[in-house]
């Protein structure tokens, strides 16, 4: 692997690691955003081992990793799909306002899940692919 990818797989169970601690003091909000970057970091490191390129954007990110995945039998169908809901939580923390925007704990709890899931499959993906 890559130092490049390396250092984006770091930065992706940084992110959830707080992701973790923010969900355990009641921030499901912030929980759901910082599960997003982990998984956004992973696909960065995933796609910077392959491509040699980074994505400058979060839909850029997001289309490459689909591009990939595509071309890649290996690769897990649902990691782009996560990708792209849990871009929604981010979206939701940033920008959305009103009382009926609410993200739940079991929201943030369950997009921890599935980005430990993305982390864990990119990975070891990338260290099969030595």
């Amino acid at each position: 692997m890559s130092p490049e990818a390396a250092s984006y797989l770091e930065k992706a169970r940084e992110d959830l690691e707080d992701a973790t601690k923010v969900a355990a003091i009641g921030l499901p909000k912030l929980a759901a955003r910082c599960a997003y970057y982990a998984a956004f970091h992973a696909a960065e490191a995933f796609i910077v081992e392959k491509t040699g390129r980074i994505a400058k954007t979060h839909s850029g990110v997001r289309s490459e990793l689909m591009r990939l995945a595509n071309e890649m039998t290996s690769v897990d169908r649902s990691l782009p799909k996560f990708l792209a809901k849990a871009y929604l939580f981010k979206e939701m923390s940033d920008y959305a306002v009103g009382p009926g925007i609410m993200l739940t704990p079991q929201d943030a709890d369950a997009a921890i899940v599935e980005a430990r899931r993305f982390i864990d499959a990119i990975s070891g993906f990338l260290s099969a692919a030595k």
